[in-house]
């Protein structure tokens, strides 16, 4: 009878790495591994019966594979819902780019969790175990390291990010912000019903800021698309009549949208029209049918109509 063969299979490439994920690929020494080697801080949280090993390979938007040694997760003992991942990374060579490459791995975690469903973040805790022949390990593991000023770094990092809340901003505010005044003011009141309330403000900003041509031509696309219940012509037009340095522009944009909506009211009554047709056309048939002795029943099932269409057609 044949043994069946169980050595494990080592890479001649990679065979630190291989060897490493043989042996935790296994729950019970991973279980081991993080009990070592966890910081204290982390372990009261860390609910190590629900261990779970998990695919470390993922796919992000843009299609590029990022592959992490070995991932695990588990419960937390302090929220049934929550859920911690722990990333262990083995590594024979120094990296000095090393705690970015371990942070792009628990992002990608991270929005793996995501697109499973869950509505928070997993907390998703990095380990890089290493074996190289330099000792000590020469790099640092804080990410905010591998920033030219990684103070400022921290900073920017470890708060809450810029925010431009245009809703809470003063209009008066808003058209001292020069150049960007007039998308600004427009953007905060583009859900308005009625844009002529904005008129005077916009005439303002139009005389102190400066505007190229282009700029000015993508902001009236953008009204005449997103704007809310509004003659996007009429508001041009008025607009022009208060600007003259662009009132050329202006008045060439406005009889654009004019004939636009000359040739989507001719869709619209051609597209009518087809519909009347159509219309007309099962009419006919059903009262060819009816005449031929059809059951109402199925002409109703054939031709679509309502029984008061019908009835109509039988008298």
């Amino acid at each position: 009878m044949d043994n069946k063969d169980t050595s494990i299979q080592i890479s001649a490439n990679t065979p630190h790495d291989a060897v490493f994920k043989q042996f935790l690929h296994h729950p019970d020494t991973a279980r081991d591994f993080m009990q070592l080697h966890l910081p204290q801080y982390l372990q009261p949280i860390c609910d190590f019966r629900t261990l779970k090993l998990e695919s470390g390979s993922f796919v992000t938007d843009d299609l590029r594979p990022y592959f992490s040694d070995i991932l695990y997760s588990l419960k937390t003992t302090t929220n049934d819902d929550a859920c911690i991942s722990i990333l262990i990374e083995h590594q024979s060579t120094p990296d000095k780019q090393m705690a970015f490459r371990l942070l792009r791995y628990a992002i990608a975690a991270m929005q793996n969790h995501l697109q499973q469903g869950h509505q928070t973040l997993p907390l998703v805790i990095p380990l890089l175990f290493y074996t190289g022949k330099r000792s000590p390990y020469p790099y640092s593991t804080r990410w905010l390291d591998n920033f030219a000023d990684p103070e400022l770094a921290a900073r920017l990092y470890t708060h809450a990010f810029p925010l431009v809340d245009v809703t809470l901003i003063p209009d008066e505010e808003i058209m001292t912000h020069r150049s960007m005044a007039a998308l600004t003011l427009l953007q905060k009141h583009i859900h308005q019903r009625d844009l002529m309330n904005i008129m005077d403000k916009l005439v303002r900003v139009f005389h102190t800021s400066a505007m190229t041509r282009q700029q000015l031509v993508s902001l009236i696309n953008y009204l005449s698309h997103v704007g809310q219940a509004i003659n996007a012509k009429d508001f041009v037009h008025k607009l022009a009549q208060h600007v003259p340095q662009h009132k050329d522009t202006l008045m060439t944009i406005a009889e654009q949208l004019k004939q636009e909506g000359m040739e989507q009211g001719i869709e619209r009554g051609i597209e009518k029209g087809i519909e009347q047709g159509r219309y007309a056309g099962l009419i006919e048939v059903a009262r060819t049918m009816l005449n031929n002795g059809l059951d109402q029943d199925f002409i109703l099932k054939m031709t679509g109509l309502t029984t008061d269409e019908l009835a109509r057609i039988e008298h």
